[in-house]
């Protein structure tokens, strides 16, 4: 596979952007190779500028359920972009949007629009802490929240990848009133909370792990954070900033059912643009600036391009049979590729929850940070780089997750268990 068109553009990059590239998984530097230039997408696929075309699983890190350039997203996004790309002033598609998501998200009784998820997560935690006059939040080894200087200790993500074992640049006084506690392990919580008594202000978590690969919650775990933190006026943050609309229409609450106070949201509720969502209860939320005296701000949140392709992907979500058809392509797939790793006698542990998968090679279950850490990455190296050259596109890290969307197809799915099967034959 030529790829002398990425090189070169790789090589010009570095000369002017930090490790070439913008976000630092993209680098490739803990798969091996050089990144690949994407030059555009359409459907289920990803072309470089060297004419290259890959079966497509990163899918934006999650956001393009519909696939690459759904004609629905792209319509909308035209017609919204004619009047205009940005106000900074309310339009009425904010309002569609939000009300879309209040109906769909059990927790959410107001929401309101940011820019990423990074900065919803922010948002979130400092609301909280306005709300309870506590300064303390609880946060689970391993759950990626964004670069908040706060939350970046024990993250999962880049971080993880980079094997960071912290982050340069954020004042000890900065992450001070930050706990940091075991994923599965509601014990734990009850324990840091105690050992804190009327400090914490909110717990924050992935309800489904999705920066470590994919680490579902172990059942009654997440009733169990719920009770804990009910019992002791703790706000519960669900951070489903990837499993918001992605695992259900209503996100991994409810799937579960189980209800946090607050919920931040991004990826899918922009059909693929900038965009971002932190909401809660009313009596939450009404802490916010210009109600309550909790300030954020931001001039592109609820930006009209970014309302507008939510709105088309939402809608299109909302359709009788879509998620039944995700999840009839997302079995299909991680049965293949268990059954392409059984036969070829290699450990692996594949997660999968809804379209959202990945797997380990490692030869026990993986239920948390620690066991991730202790999977195979250097062979996940060599097998990410053994499906690129035979035109599959998965995450190029272990402790990212892969997402298959409304545009695979059967034949992707056949395509892409055979290149696996011929990756780990050359393994």
């Amino acid at each position: 596979m030529n790829n002398a068109k990425s090189l070169e553009a790789w090589d010009k990059s570095q000369h002017f952007i930090p490790g070439g590239v913008n976000s630092p998984v993209r680098n490739f530097s803990k798969v091996g190779g050089n990144p690949r230039f994407i030059l555009r997408g359409a459907g289920s696929k990803i072309y470089d500028i060297d004419g290259n075309r890959y079966i497509d699983y990163v899918a934006s890190w999650g956001p393009l359920i519909l696939g690459h350039t759904d004609s629905r997203v792209i319509e909308a996004i035209n017609a919204a972009m004619v009047n205009g790309t940005s106000f900074g002033a309310p339009t009425t598609q904010e309002t569609e949007l939000a009300e879309i998501i209040v109906d769909a998200v059990p927790s959410i009784e107001k929401v309101r629009m940011v820019s990423s998820g990074t900065e919803a997560t922010m948002s979130a935690i400092r609301l909280a802490r306005g709300y309870t006059g506590r300064d303390k939040v609880i946060k689970i080894e391993g759950c990626y929240h964004g670069h908040v200087d706060s939350l970046l200790a024990e993250a999962g993500s880049g971080v993880a990848t980079f094997g960071l074992p912290e982050c340069e640049g954020i004042p000890a006084d900065f992450t001070r009133h930050t706990l940091v506690v075991p994923f599965n392990d509601a014990n734990a919580v009850r324990q840091a909370i105690e050992a804190h008594p009327d400090q914490i202000a909110c717990l924050i978590l992935e309800p489904i792990m999705g920066n470590m690969g994919i680490i579902p919650p172990r059942d009654g775990y997440l009733n169990e954070l719920r009770e804990i933190t009910s019992e002791h006026g703790v706000v519960l943050i669900f951070d489903e900033v990837i499993t918001g609309f992605r695992v259900a229409y209503g996100g991994a609450q409810s799937l579960y059912g189980v209800i946090p106070d607050m919920t931040c949201l991004g990826k899918i509720i922009g059909g693929g643009m900038p965009v971002g969502a932190y909401g809660g209860t009313a009596e939450i939320m009404r802490h916010i600036a210009p109600e309550g005296g909790v300030y954020q701000a931001g001039t592109l949140s609820g930006n009209p391009l970014a309302m507008a392709a939510g709105l088309a992907a939402l809608k299109a979500l909302a359709e009788p049979g879509v998620y039944e058809q995700l999840e009839n392509r997302a079995s299909l797939l991680a049965d293949g590729l268990r059954d392409a790793t059984k036969r070829h006698g290699i450990d692996a542990f594949h997660s999968r929850i809804g379209s959202m998968l990945m797997l380990f090679f490692s030869d026990s279950e993986v239920t948390d940070a620690a066991g991730a850490r202790t999977s195979d990455t250097e062979l996940y190296s060599r097998y990410f780089g053994e499906l690129l050259k035979r035109g599959i596109y998965v995450a190029p890290s272990q402790f990212e997750a892969g997402f298959v969307s409304l545009a695979h197809s059967e034949a992707d799915v056949d395509a892409t268990v055979r290149a696996a099967n011929e990756a780990l034959s050359a393994l």
